[in-house]
């Protein structure tokens, strides 16, 4: 049984940094293509970064480009999202996707992700 689980998220003022992880377990983490969405009260969940199974290919949302990196590391099955100069429209709960199927490029779209994790709140505020 394939398990995502998130961690790393915290209160922040704006301006700081958060590093925020996704353990993938139950399959090689090599397997799957990993992306990093967010979701807000009241709106839908929204893309943010996306790596490729190997690493090699990363996409990075418009409104957090600059500001955010998404890595893995294979050795721990795990992906990354490095956050910095946050800004209180960055909060919200931020959830890691897996999708398992043939490599086809960035996937942006929530329906094509095939495991979710729980989410881990991240609040921007003074």
């Amino acid at each position: 049984q394939v398990q995502l689980v998130e961690s790393g998220g915290g209160l922040v003022q704006p301006g700081g940094s958060l590093i925020l992880s996704c353990v993938v377990s139950g399959r090689t983490f090599s397997r799957f293509d990993m992306g990093w969405f967010r979701q807000a009260p009241g709106r839908e969940r929204e893309f943010v970064a996306f790596i490729s199974r190997f690493g090699g290919d990363t996409y990075i949302a418009g409104s957090v480009k600059g500001r955010f990196t998404i890595s893995r590391d294979s050795s721990k099955s795990t992906m990354y999202l490095q956050m910095n100069n946050l800004k209180p429209e960055d909060t919200a709960v931020y959830y890691c996707g897996a999708n398992e199927g043939a490599y086809r490029g960035v996937i942006r779209s929530v329906r094509e992700y095939d495991y979710w994790g729980q989410g881990t709140q991240v609040t921007v505020s003074s």
